[in-house]
């Protein structure tokens, strides 16, 4: 790593900027050992290293949040896949951060295995007929004795080829009302539950993400998350989470790729004279840099927030901008890098090569980006429309 962008741009606090550093040697030695091995080998080699555990929330500082992003940014550096970095980062935001913070002790107490690394969890929302439009969705469950009965699809979900417990949101009653939609948290070894396609991918490619389909699938009363109707909230404090600190799986790489293009800028021959030495390089070199440092900055700012026990439904406009931020930073320095690798960006068995599809994905996951941009607008009072 160049100790010129990590000098600059390391500027947290000292515990947290400890905990990156020894989470990047923590997961260093087992970069190699885990390269070739399947997406649940690896998910639990993180485990093992402590990665999905939360820790109190009322641990010594850093709070357990940004504790957790530390972790994430840690692994990242140590250069661990950015698929799995994304896949750790959404189930522990995403899912174990929420549960614990509003679903109640019994809940959380459901998926503690979780942390271990022994159950995955993924968030079962989207569907082939819709997606940003939580109301479009079909999948129904409809009461029936002390229980539900649970019919339909949900398509597009990461994890759901290996997964074990999923969160599920379904229509419990007809139209667009807040309290039409239920969510519910059950192990999918359930009868009527099945795994469906498994979808090939060129962002991400080594997180896994298939259907799952429901087929008069019996859930009991403990499978709700909170109350018949409460769908919509617990959707809102689950994204609002994500879209706040899911973006951490991008500072490692986003670090890296600052230190090989500073390292490749530095010490090649250019047009007779050192290519770092063109202000032109430097300017792009300094962008990259600019991206990195907001992208962390707004990261652990959000984080603070969280651990100082700010809900998360109330920073859902800070939390898609902190998003549609980074993830467009994430795209910029890619280009920048891109541009001053020339061809070996394109070359894979080079180390220039660049991940170009990564960074485009992360304008979609958690939201699109356009459409985070209209909700944030209506937060400030424009009456705008789909």
């Amino acid at each position: 790593m160049s100790a010129v962008a990590t000098a600059t741009l390391r500027t947290g606090a000292p515990e947290t900027e400890q905990l990156v550093d020894t989470y990047r040697d923590l997961a260093a030695p087992v970069v190699e050992r885990i390269a070739d091995a399947d997406f649940t080998t690896q998910w639990r080699a993180m485990a093992d290293l402590g990665v999905l555990r939360l820790a109190s929330p009322d641990a010594t500082a850093p709070g357990p949040v940004t504790r957790s992003l530390a972790m994430i940014e840690g692994i990242g550096l140590a250069g661990i896949d950015p698929g799995l970095c994304y896949a750790l980062a959404s189930q522990v935001f995403g899912m174990q951060f929420p549960l614990r913070d509003s679903l109640g002790a019994d809940v959380w107490r459901a998926v503690a295995d979780a942390q271990q690394g022994r159950e995955l969890l993924c968030h079962a929302l989207t569907e082939r007929g819709g997606g940003s439009d939580p109301f479009s969705m079909r999948t129904r469950a409809r009461r029936d004795g002390d229980g539900f009965v649970l019919d339909g699809a949900k398509t597009f979900i990461t994890a759901a080829p290996v997964a074990d417990r999923a969160i599920v949101f379904a229509r419990t009653s007809e139209g667009r009302s807040p309290f039409a939609l239920s969510a519910f948290l059950f192990p999918l070894d359930l009868p009527g539950v099945r795994r469906g396609e498994t979808f090939t991918k060129t962002a991400l490619p080594t997180v896994p993400m298939g259907e799952l389909l429901f087929e008069d699938a019996r859930l009991p009363e403990s499978a709700l998350l909170g109350e018949e109707g409460s769908g919509l909230a617990v959707m809102a404090s689950t994204t609002a989470w994500e879209r706040s600190v899911i973006l951490g799986y991008a500072l490692g790489p986003m670090q890296r790729l600052l230190d090989r293009t500073v390292d490749w800028a530095r010490d090649r021959d250019h047009f007779g004279r050192r290519m770092g030495a063109s202000h032109q390089v430097a300017s792009r070199v300094s962008d990259m840099a600019l991206a990195l440092h907001r992208s962390r900055v707004q990261l652990y700012a959000m984080a603070a927030r969280l651990d100082a026990g700010t809900p998360a439904r109330q920073l859902a406009a800070e939390a898609a901008l902190t998003k549609i931020s980074v993830s467009e930073d994430y795209v910029r320095m890619t280009e920048h890098a891109t541009a001053l690798s020339g061809v070996r960006a394109f070359l894979p068995g080079f180390d220039l090569a660049a991940d170009l599809a990564g960074p485009m994905a992360a304008l979609t996951y958690a939201g699109p980006n356009d459409l985070l941009r209209v909700g944030v607008a209506r937060q400030l009072g424009l009456p705008v429309e789909n």
